[in-house]
């Protein structure tokens, strides 16, 4: 069984992967800056900083397949972005090409490319359009996941994720709902398909307002099984209790967008 590294374990979307992966990688290698409280006897745990390369060295030692979810995980300052997602994602990359590592993939996101409108339907190949600082970091991670394949010779996959659970809770995550079950099917085609050199996909389930051409994840056997609107009525009753923001409404990336907005106006229309 391949030996795959798990970073960002006790994050969200961490936290429900360690419930669900070892059944199919049983040989699964935690990471995180601390040590999640729940961590069970029988889970392998390594502490580290991504931003020190020592660190990221020892985790990506002896390991087949990387699920890189580690760093800052929200918009926020500077400093914690470049250290977390920037200095860290390098440090990754660069150590799983010393290690050995066959494949990365790399948790990407929607806010790479928050600024397009919400009526334009996008595929994996457009220019990037981040929506802040976190989304300047994902693009840069897609950008060394690419170097890295091409010069390198990783196998890697960078998944766009829209919002993770297991409902969308508003009528912006009808459009970019993942969930768990998803995510996992993508992660074993990013770990296990022979055609992988370098993708971008989008990691969403089948979601009728989907804002993504998300064909070449079909292409390479993905079949969601989840149906955001099977939710669409709790969706919009809870988007009903919401207030109206012109600049977060038109935009995909939504409430990112909004923060600390600026610019103009003039191209907002309804």
């Amino acid at each position: 069984m391949p030996r795959i590294l798990l970073t960002g374990a006790g994050g969200g979307i961490g936290t429900r992967l360690r419930q669900m992966l070892p059944a199919i990688y049983p040989k699964l290698r935690l990471s995180d800056l601390v040590a999640p409280p729940d961590l069970g006897g029988n889970e392998h745990f390594m502490a580290a900083d991504l931003a020190d390369a020592a660190q990221t060295d020892a985790i990506c030692k002896d390991i087949d397949g990387i699920i890189h979810l580690g760093g800052y995980s929200v918009e926020g300052p500077w400093q914690p972005i470049l250290q977390s997602n920037i200095i860290g994602a390098h440090n990754l990359f660069e150590s799983a090409r010393r290690q050995g590592v066959n494949r990365v993939i790399f948790a990407s996101s929607n806010h790479a490319v928050g600024f397009y409108p919400r009526h334009h339907r996008i595929g994996n190949d457009v220019q990037p359009r981040p929506d802040g600082r976190y989304g300047v970091s994902k693009v840069f991670g897609e950008a060394l996941g690419s170097l890295y394949a091409d010069k390198y010779g990783l196998k890697v996959t960078c998944l766009r994720i829209g919002n993770f659970g297991d409902q969308p809770i508003d009528q912006r995550r009808l459009s970019i709902w993942l969930h768990p079950d998803d995510l996992v099917q993508l992660i074993r085609i990013g770990l296990e398909h022979p055609a992988i050199h370098f993708e971008v996909l989008y990691g969403a389930s089948n979601n009728e307002r989907s804002w993504w051409d998300n064909h070449r994840a079909h292409d390479l056997g993905y079949r969601p099984q989840h149906r955001a609107e099977d939710y669409r009525d709790h969706a919009l009753a809870e988007q009903a209790k919401l207030p109206a923001d012109q600049v977060a409404d038109f935009y995909q990336g939504g409430s990112f967008c909004a923060m600390e907005y600026a610019g103009d106006g003039s191209r907002i229309w309804s």
